[in-house]
């Protein structure tokens, strides 16, 4: 419990953008997160109050930045289930606990419980040897997708592999390639009381492995589908004892639904909320973790379109020029930088346009991602 204010303290282990945006929707509510980040130049320690600076896998150091928090929550998925469990046992309040969390971080054990509960997923196997993955391909054919069981995120740890490619050297699932008419995502929040709260379904809009674009609702989605998928991330939810957020990404095959991804944090597919839904993603996370009443879904705008911010070449005008000339052509246009250092392909921040229609928007925010990019409105260049 903080003593200035009297209310509970939040702290979330990672220091990115995903933790900077849960310490903006924390000051609305009294706090200031506190942030276990790994060096003092992480987008989370440069804005909030309370940074504590180590390494998520120090078993000590996670104690430490425990002591005085309400709840410990996570930007990412990569502390050992053997610190989780240790902190749960020393009484520390772990949100979402071990047990949970062990689905987003193992895709082994994932694949294995869905399949317990009977969701569908693309047709897979273990992948001990090249035998293993051969025997997939005999059966869905070739390419196939393997994926390392831990450890990958935005891309990495996920390869299309031929008859004749090697296969990367770490644990494996194999995956049949599904054919699919687009990517969606379905997000929802369920505290320790049982409350759920589920936000519209969305597109995400995928390039090299990183989502580029999230389109709020997704387009032309059946009403039956959309009710669906939101269903299955609540049912998910509650199967698992998730306490948080939970994202379900999921493949749209044209005749139904595949569950592709679980993700039990904030997620680049909830950042259109922040403008775009009456509640925030982050809000709702911490309203989740803290057991407070969870907050009202409904969309803002009839259309929301996020669009990822990658480095690019500036274009020989400075990023804060660049925000000039954007804000002058588009005040409607919301800008959210992550104060990261730009390299090409980096995700150094995102927009957000908001709409009457789908098309116009996802434009707006297309020329105001390009334009912060490498400095063109040419949609040649994207």
């Amino acid at each position: 419990m903080d003593t200035r204010t009297g209310l509970p303290v939040v702290g979330m282990v990672g220091g990115g953008q995903l933790a900077r945006m849960t310490h903006q929707a924390a000051i609305a509510l009294g706090q200031s997160l506190r942030v276990l980040a790994a060096a003092p130049d992480d987008g989370a320690a440069l804005v909030a109050a309370d940074v504590h600076i180590g390494d998520h896998t120090d078993l000590d150091a996670l104690r430490t930045f425990a002591k005085g928090c309400e709840v410990v929550t996570f930007d990412h998925e990569h502390v050992p289930q053997s610190h989780l469990v240790a902190l749960a046992a020393e009484g520390v309040n772990v949100a979402p606990d071990a047990a949970a969390l062990r689905y987003a971080q193992d895709k082994r054990a994932m694949r294995e419980r869905l399949a317990e509960l009977g969701v569908p997923v693309p047709r897979w196997a273990p992948a001990a040897d090249r035998e293993a993955v051969s025997a997939l391909a005999a059966e869905v054919g070739w390419p196939v997708v393997v994926k390392a069981v831990s450890g990958g995120y935005d891309g990495r740890g996920v390869w299309v592999v031929g008859r004749d490619d090697e296969l990367p050297a770490t644990e494996l699932i194999v995956e049949e390639r599904v054919p699919l008419r687009r990517e969606l995502s379905a997000l929802v929040a369920r505290s320790p009381f049982g409350q759920v709260a589920a936000f519209p379904v969305v597109e995400t809009v995928q390039r090299e492995g990183i989502c580029v674009e999230v389109l709020a609702p997704a387009p032309d989605l059946d009403p039956e589908l959309a009710t669906c998928a939101q269903e299955l991330a609540i049912r998910l939810a509650t199967e698992l004892g998730v306490v948080g957020l939970l994202a379900v990404e999921l493949f749209d095959t044209g005749t139904g639904l595949l569950v592709n991804e679980l993700a039990m944090r904030p997620h680049n597919s909830g950042h259109w909320t922040i403008e775009g839904a009456r509640t925030s993603q982050f809000e709702q996370h911490l309203r989740a973790v803290l057991d407070y009443p969870l907050g009202d879904t409904a969309p803002t705008a009839p259309a929301v379109v996020m669009a990822n911010l990658l480095g690019g070449e500036s274009g020989g005008m400075s990023l804060d020029e660049r925000l000039h000339h954007l804000f002058a052509a588009d005040p409607g246009i919301k800008v959210h930088l992550y104060g990261k250092q730009p390299r090409p392909g980096r995700k150094i921040g995102h927009v957000t346009a908001l709409g009457e229609d789908m098309a116009p928007t996802r434009e707006r925010a297309r020329r105001a991602a390009r334009w912060l990019r490498d400095a063109t409105w040419d949609e040649g260049a994207a």
